[in-house]
């Protein structure tokens, strides 16, 4: 089975969205399940997790009734405020969901490149890990290395980190990022995305060669087991469409062994979030 690990939703409104800037208006509207879905189908994809993109309790409760009514989002990644004192409150309200799968924070909007090391931070985190859900990753190469520190006090826990950290394709900046990318995957509970490469690099020109770099240094870092691919569609279309997209993930695996293919391409989205696979739409 194919998983698509990262994609959003969303009923456009421009005061919910205002990160949602002057050269992104094509995302300026809504998009739902049904837009999607004939693009995966196309591509070959069987199955997707859905991913927040605002920081709101509606939003969680408006993904979780996706879910509900589209079999084929096998998994919801939420926002809850962690640092909150209601913060158990609100993640058992969500976590009776069974395709509540994880949680995410924006912490790339954060002005604080240490948030992930706050105490209140770090004492929501381990509420996820008493009601076993994981934590989504989101920063900039800059936040790197306050994330490998992070990941290593909560050893046990699961950790995703979200489109490589963002490396700065469009300028061709790899070594900082490859350094600090590589004491973060040193630490066996993180795991990685291969998504949102394509709105890093130069949206009119890109092609395949600027990615592979960052790519190989994926792969040597983390491995296939702890690698899964996601289009972060919509925000994809921005550089590519949906099937492009996905294109250059297979196109990179194409010499690499069946089971490498199999874990990178929906097997390690699979275990990571133990996703329960067996009413997802044909």
């Amino acid at each position: 089975m194919k998983i698509d690990a990262h994609q959003h939703f969303w009923r456009y409104d421009p005061a919910e969205y205002a990160w949602i800037d002057d050269a992104m208006q094509p995302l300026r509207r809504d998009f739902l399940p049904g837009d999607v879905k004939p693009e995966m189908d196309r591509a070959g994809f069987d199955a997707a997790v859905a991913v927040q993109a605002r920081q709101t309790l509606e939003e969680t409760a408006f993904l979780l009734e996706l879910a509900d009514r589209h079999p084929f989002i096998v998994g919801v990644v939420g926002w809850v405020d962690l640092r909150a004192g209601g913060a158990r409150a609100q993640l058992e309200r969500f976590a009776r969901h069974p395709r509540l799968v994880g949680i995410r924070h924006i912490v790339q909007g954060e002005p604080d490149d240490r948030f992930l090391l706050g105490a209140e931070f770090g004492r929501g985190i381990e509420l996820l890990a008493e009601l076993d859900l994981a934590y989504d990753i989101l920063i900039y190469p800059r936040h790197l290395p306050a994330a490998a520190e992070f990941a290593s006090r909560f050893e046990g826990h699961r950790f995703v980190l979200d489109h490589l950290a963002k490396p700065e394709i469009r300028r061709g900046e790899i070594r900082s990022w490859e350094r600090d990318l590589r004491r973060l995957a040193a630490r066996p509970n993180v795991f990685c995305k291969l998504s949102g490469l394509v709105t890093e690099a130069d949206w009119q020109r890109w092609n395949e060669g600027d990615l592979k770099p960052y790519l190989d240094v994926a792969f040597d870092c983390f491995g296939a087991q702890r690698l899964m691919v996601g289009s972060d569609w919509p925000v994809c279309t921005l550089a590519a469409a949906y099937g492009r997209t996905t294109s250059v993930f297979e196109d990179y695996l194409a010499r690499s062994s069946q089971t490498e293919r199999e874990a990178v391409l929906g097997g390690t989205a699979a275990r990571f979030w133990k996703l329960d696979l067996a009413e997802r739409a044909k």
